[in-house]
C-alpha cells in the first residue's frame, strides 16, 4: 500500500480544514462559496485507459441484446458486451493504467469520411466539483451522459469537441479541423453528473437518477455528491467536416459509464484525493 509522507498528510489536512472553516464561517454568502469552489480547482485523480474493442453492444441501453445498438468504441474493461454485469466486469482485465479501474467506458464510434476511427485511448478525470465531500460511486452504477438523439447543439459545458491543449481550438459543439493529428488530434469531452439520488443504480432514461451540481451544491432530489467524471476520448485524426458518429451527426455525442472499479481502491482514491483536497493526477 502506498504511504503518504507526513508533509503531504499535513498539507492535505490543512487544506481540508481551511475549506471547512471557510464554509462554516459564512456559508450563506455567495462570495464564501465562490472562494471555497476555487480551492477545488485541480483536485482530482486520473485514469488513463487504452482502446479495447468495438461492437454494436450496449449493456446499459440494450442489455442482453447483442448487435442491437449502434457501433461503440470501448475503453477500460476488456470484456464489455451486451451481457456485461458487475460480476463479469470485475472478473475481466482492463486497458487502464490503474489496475483497480475495471470500469467500462464507451462512446459511439467515430467516423471520418465514412471510415471508423479507432481512438488512441481515453483520459478519465475524477474531479471534485461539490462543497460537500463526494462519496465513491456505488458499485454497479450505470450512467449515460450527453444526448444520443440531439438535433441541436448540446451545452458545451457538458459535451464538446476540441483539438486538445496543444490544438488552440475553443470548445465546440461540432468537430473542428485539427492542425496536427499526431500531437493535437481530435478530442471528444463528455462530463458526467456529480450528484446521485442515493437510491437507484440506473433509471429508465439512464440519466435521471443523476444530476449536475450548481455552484458546488447538489439539488435536494439528488443529495449525494459523487466524483465529477469527465472522459476525454483522443483520436489520431484531424476531424473536420466529414466527421460523424455511429449514432448520427456529431451533435449526438455522448458516453456511457458502468462502475465496476475495485470498490476498495475507488474508495481510497476518493478519500485520499478528492475528500482531502489533493491533486493526485495519474499516480495518486
Amino acid at each position: 500500500m502506498r504511504r503518504c509522507s507526513l508533509f503531504t498528510v499535513l498539507i492535505a489536512t490543512a487544506a481540508a480544514a481551511a475549506l471547512a472553516a471557510c464554509l462554516d464561517s459564512d456559508a450563506a454568502t455567495g462570495a464564501t462559496a465562490a472562494r471555497a469552489l476555487r480551492q477545488l480547482a485541480g483536485v482530482n485523480f486520473v485514469s488513463v485507459c487504452g482502446f479495447s474493442h468495438r461492437a454494436g453492444d450496449d449493456p446499459i441501453v440494450y442489455p442482453g441484446q447483442p448487435g442491437a445498438s449502434h457501433d461503440h468504441s470501448f475503453v477500460g474493461n476488456t470484456s464489455t458486451d451486451a451481457f456485461s454485469t458487475l460480476a463479469s466486469l470485475r472478473a475481466a482485465g482492463t486497458t487502464c493504467r490503474r489496475a483497480g479501474d475495471t470500469a467500462a467506458y464507451w462512446m459511439p464510434t467515430l467516423l471520418v469520411g465514412g471510415a471508423a476511427v479507432t481512438p488512441v485511448g481515453a483520459t478519465v478525470y475524477y474531479r471534485r466539483r461539490t462543497l460537500a465531500p463526494p462519496q465513491p460511486f456505488p458499485a454497479g452504477l450505470k450512467v449515460v451522459a450527453g444526448d444520443a438523439h440531439a438535433t441541436a447543439a448540446q451545452d458545451v459545458r457538458r459535451v464538446f469537441w476540441d483539438c486538445g491543449v496543444l490544438g488552440g481550438t475553443p470548445p465546440s459543439s461540432l468537430p473542428p479541423a485539427c492542425p496536427n493529428p499526431r500531437r493535437a488530434g481530435l478530442r471528444l469531452h463528455v462530463r458526467f453528473p456529480d450528484c446521485w439520488d442515493g437510491r437507484r443504480l440506473d433509471s429508465p432514461d439512464h440519466a435521471s437518477h443523476m444530476a449536475y451540481s450548481r455552484r458546488g451544491v447538489c439539488p435536494a432530489s439528488h443529495p449525494v455528491a459523487v466524483p465529477a467524471l469527465a472522459v476525454i476520448f483522443r483520436y489520431p485524426t484531424a476531424g473536420g467536416p466529414t466527421t460523424m458518429l455511429a449514432s448520427g451527426s456529431p451533435l449526438t455525442a455522448h458516453a456511457d459509464f458502468f462502475n465496476a472499479w475495485n470498490q476498495a481502491e475507488l474508495t481510497r482514491l476518493v478519500t485520499e484525493c478528492l475528500d482531502a483536497l489533493r491533486h493526485c493526477g495519474r499516480a495518486g
